[in-house]
């Protein structure tokens, strides 16, 4: 038997249900078809990932991907030149 996946988007419906407290947690389980536990395992991660959405984490993160892209694409852009060139050296053509 295959583990089922949900999305982020449901996951995150799923623990700002169980945030807000005003059914239990079985009540939600019940209505969405998730183990109790799961959902206990969920609004956990969320409220903890909460203080990073006001701590400015995110964008550090996505400011860190943008250097990351960048240097891949140099390093791309320089393999690209030595590969032509030693192409032409050893007279393979395209």
């Amino acid at each position: 038997m295959q583990r089922k996946k949900y999305s982020a988007g449901f996951k995150a419906k799923v623990a700002l249900e169980a945030i807000k407290e005003q059914r239990t947690v079985n009540e939600i389980a019940s209505e969405y078809g998730v183990h109790p536990t799961q959902i206990s395992i969920w609004k956990k991660e969320a409220q903890e990932g909460l203080s990073g959405v006001f701590s400015g984490a995110i964008v550090r993160k996505s400011e860190q991907d943008e250097v990351l892209k960048e240097r891949l694409y140099s390093q791309i852009g320089q393999l690209k030149v030595e590969v032509d060139w030693l192409k032409k050296k050893t007279g393979f053509a395209d």
